[in-house]
């Protein structure tokens, strides 16, 4: 079902935004941007492959990170897809930072999963 979809993302609930920039952009030496989003400020930072996204939340051992993969559309189609295969849906479809769409998901061992549709996509296919 995901198999053409890129891991583009790994997001990272963090408690202390300010040190994770110092850690990630100083100590590790990777281009981390702060940026005011409509739920508060996050950071994200661009690899060569993949992006690293840092949110202020409160998180127990198994909420992060979380793997993102993006599509090009349909989420609404892959989230009743989902459902349809009995997968635990923990955030239904709902608005991203950047405002594109986002839905969570869990493995069976509990590992956050996430699908990730760009602005502007269609909703469904």
């Amino acid at each position: 079902m995901l198999a053409r979809c890129r891991i583009t993302t790994i997001v990272f609930l963090v408690a202390d935004l300010t040190r994770t920039i110092e850690f990630y952009g100083r100590t590790l030496g990777l281009p981390v941007q702060t940026i005011d989003g409509h739920d508060g400020p996050f950071a994200t930072c661009d690899t060569a492959t993949v992006s690293l996204v840092f949110i202020v939340a409160e998180a127990k051992a198994g909420d992060s990170p979380v793997v993102v993969f993006e599509l090009e559309g349909g989420i609404d189609d892959y989230a009743d897809r989902l459902a349809e295969r009995g997968v635990e849906i923990v955030v239904p479809v709902s608005e991203a930072p950047d405002g594109g769409l986002t839905l969570d998901f869990v493995d069976p061992d509990r590992n956050t999963l996430s699908l990730y549709q760009p602005p502007g996509s269609p909703r469904r296919r």
